[in-house]
C-alpha cells in the first residue's frame, strides 16, 4: 500500500463489505441454520502498513465461528448490533479522515477550502 489516500480508500472498502456482513447476518437473525459471516481486513492492512516495502492488504469473510443456537443459527443479535454501531463510527471517522486528505490536496493546488 501507498500513501494514505490508498490506504484510507481500502479502510473504506473495508468497512463497507463489513457493514454488510453485519446487515446480513442481522437480516437473517431468525433463519434456521443461518451462519453469520465475519469479515476482517484490519490485520492485513496492519501488515500491509507495517511491510518494508508497501505490502498487500485484502479483505476477507469467513464463517463465523460462534456456537448455534439449537436452529443451527449462530447470529447473537446483540453482538451484531453493537459491531453495526462500531462500524458505523469507524465508517464516519475514516471518511471524515479521506475527505481531509481531499482538502490538503486541493490546498496544495491552489484550490479553494469549500
Amino acid at each position: 500500500m501507498s500513501g494514505i489516500i490508498d490506504v484510507l480508500h481500502f479502510a473504506v472498502d473495508g468497512l463497507t463489505t463489513q457493514q454488510q456482513a453485519i446487515a446480513n447476518n442481522l437480516a437473517n437473525s431468525e433463519t434456521p441454520g443461518y451462519t453469520a459471516q465475519d469479515v476482517n481486513f484490519q490485520t492485513s492492512l496492519a501488515q500491509a502498513l507495517s511491510s518494508s516495502g508497501g505490502g498487500t492488504a485484502t479483505v476477507t469473510t469467513t464463517p463465523s465461528q460462534a456456537l448455534p443456537a439449537t436452529n443451527g443459527n449462530n447470529v447473537n443479535t446483540g453482538n451484531q448490533l453493537v459491531a453495526a454501531e462500531q462500524n458505523t463510527l469507524q465508517y464516519q471517522a475514516t471518511v471524515d479522515l479521506l475527505n481531509s486528505q481531499f482538502r490538503l490536496v486541493q490546498g496544495a493546488a491552489g484550490g479553494s477550502f469549500a
